[in-house]
């Protein structure tokens, strides 16, 4: 019953932080209410690609006839994909109990609690309450889908993401609150499937945090596959008593109804707080975030908050990093901090977004003198080649010194290209090295080094 380490949550901030800590030779254990993996295995990134890949498989099959093959009455059985999904998370859940086994770590199975002087209690499912002492609790507790006060979700006409992965049946018609990954990641999904989707958007631009040029070229991949986009826009009020939802949007030129089977809030997420002992052990929090250092501890000794719960942005590979520093400096190594401003951030719509560093925008208003480069996909040979010609690749350098600022894209399989440019950014490469340094022809990633020629008046194929 007693641990050097107890973690409480095993998404990929809990899971990753107790396997390092067992590597680093801690006795450790992770709490978990109900599947090992958390939300990003079970409920979030990996059996969303599930359901993505299907509607890519469907819409290849539908444009057959573009690559020269003739295919007959393909249709889409809605239940087989969200079975094949859920299929795939059962299979990933099913890996980190193996990971767990193999470095020894015990899965504690309930509600996990911290309580003063290193002790940790876990309520299971049937009640029954244990209580195990740590030298060291991480709290990697993660989020929830956010309710707007005077948006209430019912789960079955107005509801989350979770919802959405696991409809009993096809709907006819959709409306998805919010454009950030979820909302434009699900709405693409369901436009391929057949569902008629209208993505309703408070900010200017769908998938606002992106650069202006990623959200304009969205906006119109998705109005060629028929999504409707309404920008500037907010859901006021929703009826759902009758068989559609009457939902009403006010819009620059006033309120309008629009009819939907399905009302998908998309509208972010909310912290994991409630119930985990912050209030009675006195952790500070601000804004629905845990207040912790660079290393993740909280103001109360032998604390420590990761992932979604701290500020920073709310990613699983984030989250799975923070784990990694947190225990190798509790181990007494001696970690760098996490660069923030080098975060990879990937949507997996189609086309795909992929980007890290500052926008032209953000680079403009920190008072850089910029160079931007930008290579389009429509100019690429095999782009052209896989009939996936819409995107493009931008790259923003800093015109005195060449660093790298910002790379955004936005096209097929992008979100495999970032990684090289997050590189680039670690290792201060400049954009002279990234021309200079030899891209495989045919491919993608070609449009990494032509987006910097570009940008230093070099570019051989525009």
């Amino acid at each position: 019953m007693n641990y050097d380490l107890i973690v409480i949550g095993s998404g990929p901030g809990g899971y990753v932080a107790a396997i390092r800590a067992a590597q680093l030779g801690l006795k450790t254990a992770i709490v978990e209410k109900e599947s090992l993996g958390g939300i990003c295995l079970n409920w979030g990134c990996i059996p969303t690609k599930a359901l993505l890949k299907s509607a890519q498989v469907f819409e290849y099959i539908n444009h057959a006839n573009d690559y020269g093959i003739k295919v007959n009455g393909a249709e889409a059985d809605f239940e087989a994909v969200v079975k094949r999904s859920r299929g795939v998370a059962d299979g990933m859940s099913k890996g980190i109990q193996f990971l767990m086994k193999k470095n020894k770590i015990d899965v504690l199975m309930g509600f996990g609690k911290i309580k003063k002087a290193g002790k940790v209690e876990v309520k299971a499912a049937d009640g029954s309450i244990k209580e195990y002492e740590a030298k060291h609790t991480i709290l990697a507790t993660g989020g929830r889908s956010r309710e707007l006060p005077h948006i209430k979700q019912d789960g079955k006409k107005v509801i989350g993401y979770r919802e959405a992965m696991t409809l009993p049946k096809m709907p006819k018609s959709m409306i998805v609150m919010g454009s950030g990954a979820i909302g434009v990641e699900f709405a693409y999904f369901y436009a391929t499937m057949g569902t008629k989707v209208t993505i309703v958007e408070f900010m200017d631009n769908i998938v606002p945090v992106e650069d202006e040029d990623v959200s304009k070229q969205l906006n119109r991949s998705f109005k060629k596959i028929g999504i409707d986009i309404m920008t500037k826009s907010s859901v006021e009020k929703i009826d759902s008593s009758g068989d559609l939802c009457k939902v009403t949007v006010k819009t620059e030129a006033g309120e309008k109804v629009l009819e939907a089977e399905i009302v998908l809030s998309a509208v972010g997420y909310s912290t994991n707080l409630e119930g985990i002992g912050l209030e009675e052990v006195g952790v500070k929090t601000d804004k629905g975030r845990v207040l912790v250092d660079e290393f993740y501890k909280t103001n109360i000794a032998g604390v420590y908050a990761i992932g979604d719960i701290v500020a920073g942005q709310a990613l699983a590979h984030v989250a799975s990093a923070e784990g990694i520093i947190c225990v190798e400096n509790i181990a007494g190594h001696h970690p760098q901090p996490l660069n923030y401003g080098n975060i990879p951030g990937c949507t997996y719509c189609s086309p795909e977004i992929a980007s890290v560093g500052m926008t032209e925008k953000k680079a403009k208003e920190a008072g850089y003198e910029i160079k931007v480069g930008k290579f389009p996909f429509s100019a690429s040979g095999k782009a052209s080649a896989s009939g996936a010609k819409d995107g493009f690749v931008k790259l923003i350098f800093d015109a005195k010194y060449g660093e790298l600022l910002g790379a955004h894209m936005i096209g097929n399989n992008v979100t495999e290209m970032i990684a090289e440019l997050v590189v680039a950014r670690k290792l201060e490469t400049t954009g002279m090295e990234i021309i200079k340094s030899v891209h495989p022809h045919p491919t993608m990633s070609e449009a990494i080094m032509e987006a910097a020629a570009d940008a230093y008046g070099e570019v051989i194929h525009l």
